[in-house]
């Protein structure tokens, strides 16, 4: 750790302890976190909530810029298996491997704005008011909770999603009003055609849309526009009721062929409720959106156990004494679970977690490198952590990368059921390190071997590609990976393919400091447009001490023309500024992405005062809002700190790995039966606990600054403390 006003390093010291008590389980108290981390966001951000194959967003936002208010009813619910990355289905032009399949679109992948499909209006005493918004909205992860005020009567609705991927809006009023509905079939704004088809169903208090059209869509990248089917092409949208609403409906095709339906049906303190379901058969659709109002007290009470029990079982336990800090983690935690996607089909068989909903929806490689990690710490690996890793196989084993005249394979940034995005890049090197990472918390040998045949061994054959550094250590890795599995001849390629003895290593690090005339900076590049990237590299074990502490107190701490903006870390530094001015730089003035390389990085180097004290510096500003006083997720905030992109992006997860490896410096290997803690508890706490499952049994750490004690671990443990 490095003294700030000495810049001396301290000396750590080793403390090794093996268990000698009870393994009695630690399991933490059940603690209701849908209810903890409830967080008003009327007029502040759009609704999300999330299930399998649905989501809904309430109202539209775009950038954190209100264009739409949440509103009685369903706004913009929408079905998305991953069979499209946008709004078509069209066939890829491109030959060859990187010929991207069927499904991608660089145009549409923010339709389910363009969406209407319960729009409400209410009548009090004989008055019409047009789709009131609420005057408080209340998000859970397991629902939304809207209240209107209109005229005289206070109307109450609680949106969620079930288990069978059905949505529901469940409406009391407190005196007996009129609620008026209306939508339409799917269209957006880069359709070219509907073919929709739209009929009542009398028995079920349903309508049924037969949805179809074209869109323009491009699916290769810079390649041109071109029309295909739209992405809902022969599926059935069903919208139900838990009242009958034969007399009042009025449904009306208009010159586009766009089907255009409205209805009323009485409400008072009884309530009513309706639905929204999407499938490809009619009769599931059916089925879902019947029986979510049939059962809609027991399906939201089982969403809302379904999502405590999430949180309560399937993630490590985070205390400590200031609120906001936890509320950030559980909220993080939160929309990393909602997230995740089952489909089952295709290239997609495996579940794994996904980045945003205003955004391209999937996993993408670059953000996996963190994504993977942060699955290792789930309860239920093979559930929430494999998949992560193995999803990206179906492309190697399928021949669907770019290969370099060096040798070096890429695969495409995002994928589904058939597509792939074209757009290529290195990342999966660190998907080697994140996929080892799990078999240390699992010990599974065959994990390994699904990851490592027909895909790491495929794609890193001829040249492994480089993140941040990180060559050295994945090859160490693939070799190690190749010995677990007995493959001999595989563990000599591994050793052949990487120069790896010391001289040359730390030549290749000595080469790059102070490159381009940047003193004290890592692989600053010729443009000296210097980003945060050269602190990722201290997260290799082979970035030289005495550059990393140079660095930090460089450029790090430096808030002139280093990387301390208002808060800590900007993008790109203070100094690189004054050059590089686009809207791009402008809008992404502080990314979490970067922020969680950087500061992990620090925390590798154990400078671990300057790696607490930068990362609750970072989380308070980034992810908790002064005025609201709640956790957010932002994709980026401009450079003047103004919100923007995606509001609920798991782009944020990597900062879950700060609380966890960073804070609380735990490292778990079962092949080797050690539990490791580095602690790191900040000086502004006076305490930390976190609790973990080690073999299906709860281990505690309890961490205070003069001492950290561990309960519960089935293994042998250490602590490493600092001198």
């Amino acid at each position: 750790m490095l003294h700030h006003k000495t810049g001396t390093a301290f000396i750590p010291v080793i403390v090794l302890f093996f268990c000698t008590f009870s393994h009695a389980d630690q399991k933490p108290r059940f603690t209701d976190y849908c209810k903890r981390i409830e967080q008003e966001i009327q007029g502040r951000k759009h609704g999300f909530l999330a299930g399998n194959l649905t989501y809904y967003v309430g109202g539209f936002y775009a950038s954190w810029k209100l264009f739409e208010d949440e509103t009685l009813g369903l706004t913009h619910p929408f079905f998305h298996d991953l069979r499209g990355r946008g709004a078509s289905l069209l066939e890829s032009k491109i030959s060859g491997n990187e010929n991207t399949g069927k499904g991608n679109d660089f145009l549409s992948w923010e339709f389910y704005k363009d969406t209407r499909v319960l729009y409400g209006s209410v009548i009090v005493d004989g008055k019409t008011y047009k789709h009131p918004k609420p005057t408080s909205m209340r998000w859970r992860p397991d629902k939304i909770i809207c209240e209107y005020e209109i005229a005289d009567a206070k109307v109450t609705e609680e949106k969620f999603i079930s288990a069978s991927d059905a949505i529901a809006s469940i409406i009391t009023s407190s005196k007996p009003v009129t609620l008026q509905f209306s939508g339409h079939s799917f269209y957006t704004r880069n359709s070219t055609s509907s073919s929709a088809a739209i009929k009542h169903d009398e028995r079920n208090r349903a309508l049924i849309i037969s949805e179809g059209g074209t869109m323009k869509a491009r699916p290769d990248p810079n390649g041109p526009k071109r029309i295909g089917p739209s992405v809902y092409n022969d599926m059935s949208t069903v919208i139900s009721s838990s009242r009958s609403f034969t007399k009042t409906l009025v449904t009306k095709k208009d010159e586009k062929g766009i089907q255009h339906y409205s209805f009323s049906i009485p409400c008072d303190k009884k309530g009513i409720v309706v639905s929204w379901a999407m499938h490809d058969e009619e009769a599931s659709a059916i089925e879902a959106a019947t029986k979510i109002i049939q059962n809609h007290q027991s399906l939201l009470s089982k969403k809302t156990a379904e999502m405590n029990r999430l949180l309560n079982d399937e993630i490590p336990h985070f205390r400590c004494p200031d609120k906001r800090f936890v509320d950030i983690y559980y909220y993080l935690w939160s929309l990393y679970l909602m997230y995740h996607i089952e489909v089952e089909k295709g290239w997609e068989l495996e579940g794994h977690t996904q980045t945003a909903v205003n955004n391209f929806l999937g996993l993408h490689r670059y953000d996996a490198a963190f994504q993977i990690k942060v699955g290792a710490w789930t309860s239920d690996k093979r559930k929430f952590a494999y998949g992560n890793v193995l999803t990206w196989k179906h492309l190697t084993k399928n021949n669907h990368f770019k290969e370099s005249l060096n040798g070096a394979r890429m695969i495409s940034d995002n994928k589904g059921i058939a597509w792939h995005s074209g757009a290529y890049g290195p990342e999966t090197s660190e998907h080697v390190l994140g996929a080892w990472q799990i078999y240390e918390h699992t010990n599974d040998v065959d994990f390994i071997r699904d990851a490592y045949e027909d895909h790491f061994k495929t794609l890193f054959h001829k040249r492994i590609t480089g993140f941040a550094m990180n060559e050295f250590e994945v090859a160490e890795t693939l070799e190690k990976m190749a010995t677990i599995l007995d493959k001999k001849d595989d563990v000599k390629h591994w050793q052949k393919l990487l120069r790896r003895d010391s001289q040359h290593v730390r030549l290749m690090f000595d080469q790059r400091w102070e490159s381009n005339g940047v003193p004290d900076y890592f692989a600053a590049p010729k443009n000296r447009m210097l980003m945060t990237n050269g602190f990722w590299a201290m997260r290799s074990p082979y970035f030289p001490k005495e550059y990393a502490i140079s660095m930090i107190q460089k450029w790090a701490l430096n808030r002139e023309k280093g990387f301390y903006g208002e808060f800590f870390p900007l993008a790109m530094s203070k100094q690189s500024m004054q050059d590089f001015a686009t809207d791009v730089d402008h809008s992404f003035g502080y990314t979490p992405d970067t922020a969680y390389f950087t500061l992990d990085g620090i925390f590798c180097q154990d400078l671990l005062e300057e790696a607490t004290e930068l990362t609750l510096n970072h989380l308070l500003n980034y992810n908790f809002h002064p005025d609201w006083k709640i956790p957010i997720a932002p994709e980026a905030y401009k450079r003047d700190r103004a919100l923007f992109g995606d509001q609920y992006s798991n782009f944020n997860a990597g900062k879950i790995l700060l609380y966890l490896e960073g804070i609380g410096g735990l490292n778990l290997s079962l092949p080797n039966q050690i539990l490791t803690v580095k602690p790191a508890l900040p000086k502004a706490w006076d305490w930390m606990e976190i609790s973990f499952p080690i073999q299906d049994k709860w281990t505690r750490v309890r961490y205070r600054h003069d001492e950290t004690e561990i309960q519960g671990s089935p293994i042998p443990w250490r602590i490493i403390k600092p001198r």
